[in-house]
């Protein structure tokens, strides 16, 4: 199934290399569950709802890049963004 679905012959791969690049992708991207939250409740947001709507997002996009694009691309929520919002709520 994997292989009719990404056609992973054709890209020169296998379902353990896909693997262990998802988990290494998962694990540099895995910051971003901590940190966002943590920059925006210091904005007055709360912490575990920016938690959970940082990870449904991150996951949504993801699975849509692979399985509608076929690309592997991991996908989470801009960084910089964040930044806007504590400047607006420390009034700078």
């Amino acid at each position: 199934m994997l292989e009719r679905l990404f056609r992973l012959r054709e890209h020169g791969t296998t379902p353990r290399a896909e693997l262990r690049g998802g988990i290494v992708t998962f694990l540099a991207m895995a910051y971003v569950i901590f940190v966002q939250p943590g920059l925006l409740s210091s904005a007055g947001m709360d912490f575990g709802a920016v938690m959970v709507a940082t990870c449904v997002s991150a996951e949504a996009a993801t699975v849509l890049m692979g399985l509608l694009a076929n690309y592997p691309i991991a996908l989470a929520s801009g960084m910089g963004e964040n930044f806007f919002f504590l400047a607006v709520a420390s009034g700078r």
